[in-house]
């Protein structure tokens, strides 16, 4: 399983808003240059952030968008959720009625308790201490 680039780049995005926190509004031009991502696809992935409450976008000649919520309040199993619409190991963990072999499948426990472990630390990943950890690498 792999997460999808909107994860992925989303994360990066937010990250990088949450590193201009304190600045105030941040054009989204920057953040393209300095994550490298198209401006097209962070306008993308602002969408459903902002609908979230994660992101909230200023107008005007100094306006951009910026964290709707310190970074300390915002994980990345939260933006993971919003911008993949949840990740499950497999299908049968969110939706039982998906497979007929859901009440007799020996292997749907182990997914299911995998998954947890993976949003336990995605959830456990703030925006805040991802920034306090990689400054200190």
């Amino acid at each position: 399983m792999k997460l999808s680039t909107r994860s992925r780049y989303g994360t990066r995005m937010m990250l990088d808003l949450a590193q201009h926190y304190d600045e105030g509004p941040v054009q989204i031009r920057n953040v393209s240059k300095r994550e490298n991502i198209s401006v097209k696809y962070l306008e993308q992935l602002i969408i459903p952030l902002k609908k979230a409450n994660f992101i909230k976008s200023v107008r005007g000649p100094k306006g951009g968008h910026m964290l709707a919520k310190p970074p300390e309040a915002i994980t990345v199993g939260e933006i993971v959720r919003v911008l993949e619409g949840g990740i499950n190991l497999s299908s049968c963990i969110e939706n039982p009625e998906v497979c007929d072999r859901t009440s007799d499948c020996l292997t749907r426990g182990l997914w299911e308790e995998a998954t947890k472990a993976m949003y336990k630390k995605l959830n456990s990943a703030t925006l805040s201490k991802m920034i306090n950890e990689g400054s200190n690498s």
